[in-house]
């Protein structure tokens, strides 16, 4: 990620997942968690799913996400 790419006032950014980084496809400042619906800065980004394309505000969220509850695959 480029710091630069991010700068967008109050806009939701469009962002392509992948493995072990993510690319901003139209800047923003935050994207929406998939579980929540809370906006998450891209600074304080650190979970996502690359193969459903979605971000977490955080672990538990994540979890959800993935469909791990408990610790148990749900």
């Amino acid at each position: 990620m480029n710091p630069f790419d991010s700068f967008a006032p109050n806009k939701k950014a469009v962002v392509e997942y992948g493995d072990a980084e993510y690319h901003i496809i139209k800047p923003g400042l935050y994207v929406i968690c998939a579980v929540t619906g809370a906006h998450i800065p891209l600074k304080a980004l650190k979970y996502w799913n690359v193969d459903k394309q979605e971000a977490y505000v955080d672990a538990a969220a994540a979890n959800k996400g993935f469909g791990f509850e408990g610790g148990k695959n749900a």
